[in-house]
């Protein structure tokens, strides 16, 4: 199944029905009157997150939502049936944007979360309605009301707990594969990763989800490489793990390139708890080690820990720091949010 995280998408909502001028014909009746019935409802068009999805595909092959059109009002005080709706499923962490790609319509970020996009017209009246004391056999009635036409964009932002931060073949789908049973195609040429994928990691009983997004090379903000078109996926993390290659010659200008593209990034990716870990280190020997370690040590002002995917060593020790960081994020946001609450104006 191919991976779309970004999808424009075309809605109208139902216009309502007519309503219905009709007299009663009754044999031996001398006055009839009115008895027109109300137009249908126009079907609306709604979102709803739903699990089991991870990609904006099926928008791919269609992008046109129409809602049904009420039926019009009919005779004998028959209201006109109601349009159907459309549900469009989305997968959750789905951003629903208006035409201008900026303006956030809803956020989709909890199953069954559903959402109004468009609503279905009211249908019109008809003459019964009109019947008052001076005008006993009223001549008219309402049109439906028009429904709604609009653009969307649908954009897919990956919920996890963690996400991988690195340059092309820092040993990040390595990583993945040996921890979890994703299986993201790994090789010995950059940019073998052309789509994020997910990964369920456990430890210690625990369990949370890793995003692999492509590697970022120099200039990726500025649409360099793949650029930051993936960056949005890691945006929602609670943590996120910089895999440096220990390999590369230049750990710690690797380091700081991959630093300056997320700061250049914005969305706050660069305040998000992060832990710089040295990898490969199955190519090195206890001297280089230990030489590479306090170099990315004195660059990030914090700890650096060793790693190698490939024989397993230090794998166990990341996955409890990140488990350990997840949670004590996770906490922080409940505070902030609990203090937004308590601050909040009661009349």
């Amino acid at each position: 199944m191919k991976f779309l995280d970004l999808a424009k998408v075309y809605i109208r909502s139902g216009s309502g029905g007519a309503g219905c001028i009709s007299f009663r014909r009754e044999k031996y009746i001398e006055f009839g009157g009115p008895d027109g019935g109300d137009g249908g409802g126009g079907g609306s068009v709604v979102a709803e997150a739903v699990d089991g999805l991870n990609t904006l595909i099926d928008f791919r092959y269609q992008q046109h939502f129409f809602a049904d059109d009420g039926r019009p009002g009919q005779g004998r005080q028959r209201t006109g049936a109601s349009g159907g709706d459309i549900v469009l499923r989305v997968p959750v962490g789905t951003e629903i944007l208006e035409e201008d790609e900026e303006t956030v319509i809803a956020d989709m970020t909890e199953p069954g979360q559903r959402v109004e996009l468009a609503r279905g017209g009211n249908g019109g009246w008809g003459n019964l309605r009109f019947k008052t004391s001076t005008n006993q056999a009223p001549r008219r009635a309402n049109p439906g009301q028009p429904g709604v036409e609009r653009t969307i964009w649908l954009r897919l932002k990956l919920i996890a707990d963690v996400g991988l931060l690195g340059l092309p073949n820092a040993g990040k789908s390595t990583f993945l594969a040996a921890t979890s049973n994703a299986r993201p195609k790994v090789a010995d040429y950059p940019f073998t990763t052309l789509h994020p994928n997910l990964g369920v990691v456990g430890i210690d009983g625990a369990e949370f989800v890793v995003a692999d997004i492509p590697g970022l090379i120099a200039g990726a903000s500025e649409g360099r490489g793949l650029g930051d078109l993936f960056l949005g996926h890691v945006e929602r993390c609670a943590a996120l793990l910089h895999l440096v290659d220990g390999s590369s010659g230049d750990p710690v200008a690797d380091y700081h390139t991959i630093l300056d593209e997320i700061e250049a990034y914005g969305a706050g990716l660069a305040d998000k708890p992060r832990l710089t870990v040295l990898s490969k280190i199955d190519t090195l020997d206890d001297e280089e080690r230990a030489f590479l370690r306090d170099e990315l040590q004195a660059a990030s002002g914090g700890e650096v820990m060793l790693m190698s995917a490939v024989s397993g060593e230090g794998v166990p020790e990341v996955l409890r720091t990140l488990r350990a960081q997840i949670g004590e994020n996770r906490a922080r946001v409940r505070r902030e949010e609990a203090s937004d609450e308590d601050t909040s104006w009661q009349p």
